[in-house]
């Protein structure tokens, strides 16, 4: 495995949007917004051929710009996919890079009046501008999805929620089943906040002030700060959490405000959208230490009750834990490329 770029096969575009969906964002955070597409080698050569889409979430604290990391022995997304087009192993198809990072690490690809339109800009803007400029089959049928962790949880939302744009997803470690994956670190959080006096803006000011230092309490902090803006803000925008900090109990109120976005739960209310679907893959580290394998099978499990065919799902638990699935990104991509193909 060489320790540097190699040339693709296929071709990558990068792109600036300007979002007008993100502009005035409560963030402040940039409406201009980086967008890579990757074409398959013999794109170019083919001009009046289609080809199916699939776009790739980053995970929570994940830009767009971490598709280049280059670790030992392990290859770049990017080049890897290029190497499942190049050797055919699927069929060909475009694969679109989204950039929906926030200054509080991440925005779950929800629309949240605590950090912006997210879902909205990836839905009602990237992808027509992608169908516009680039040969697409611009169909559910031959568009899916793809994350990994909070990535995974925005591939299983999206599809529920726009099932006429997305008809295969993919999720690795995907946040569900919150009980186990949240809650559970609550107490922690509370225990963090002691030295704030409970008062997570007072850590989050102490924060921004001695960056780029960094404490052992301020990843759980960041997420709990981050994902309160996402799926629990005040009309206002200011993040609610699910507990008193000061008494460390739960605000039943706002928790049942996270519940709502729990994937688990909501394949019930979407149990048509998923039946819908013609691919799903799920699949999770057996020893994750967010426990999101949990939450994996109980996934599995909501769809099963739901009526969606075992012939449409993937469903796998592998040795390994929550930073160790870069590896699968090229198995679930070889196998939604297949079931989103035209068929006949």
């Amino acid at each position: 495995m060489l320790p540097w770029s190699s040339e693709l096969s296929g071709r990558l575009d990068e792109h600036v949007i300007e979002s007008d969906l993100l502009r005035k964002n409560p963030l402040g955070d940039p409406h201009e917004r980086p967008l890579w597409v990757y074409v398959p080698p013999g794109y170019d050569d083919a001009p009046t051929h289609h080809y199916q889409s699939i776009y790739v979430l980053q995970g929570y604290f994940g830009h767009v710009e971490m598709w280049r990391n280059r670790f030992p022995f392990q290859q770049p997304f990017i080049e890897a996919a290029d190497q499942v087009f190049a050797t055919a192993g699927a069929p060909p198809a475009i694969v679109v890079y989204v950039d929906a990072w926030t200054s509080l690490g991440g925005s779950q690809y929800v629309d949240s009046p605590g950090t912006g339109q997210y879902h909205s800009y990836l839905c009602d803007e990237i992808v027509p501008w992608v169908d516009l400029h680039y040969r697409t089959l611009a169909s559910r049928d031959h568009r899916g999805i793809v994350g990994k962790s909070s990535g995974g949880f925005g591939a299983m939302i999206t599809p529920m929620l726009r099932p006429d744009l997305f008809g295969g997803l993919a999720t690795h470690a995907g946040d569900a089943l919150f009980e186990y994956t949240c809650f559970a670190k609550f107490p922690l959080c509370i225990r963090h906040l002691r030295a704030y006096g409970g008062d997570i803006d007072r850590w989050w000011h102490d924060f921004q002030e001695r960056l780029p230092v960094m404490r052992p309490e301020d990843l759980s902090l960041l997420i709990l700060r981050g994902v309160s803006a996402c799926l629990s803000p005040r009309e206002d925008g200011t993040p609610e959490l699910p507990f008193d900090p000061h008494t460390g109990m739960p605000r039943p109120a706002v928790w049942r405000r996270w519940q709502e976005w729990d994937p688990v739960r909501m394949v019930p209310k979407f149990a048509a959208e998923m039946r819908s679907m013609r691919a799903i893959w799920i699949d999770s580290g057996m020893t994750d230490e967010q426990y999101l394998d949990i939450g994996a099978q109980a996934f599995q499990q909501a769809l099963i009750g739901a009526g969606v065919t075992p012939d449409k799902i993937h469903f796998e638990l592998f040795p390994g834990g929550h930073g160790g699935v870069d590896h699968r990104y090229p198995l679930s991509l070889t196998w939604l490329a297949q079931r989103l193909a035209p068929r006949g």
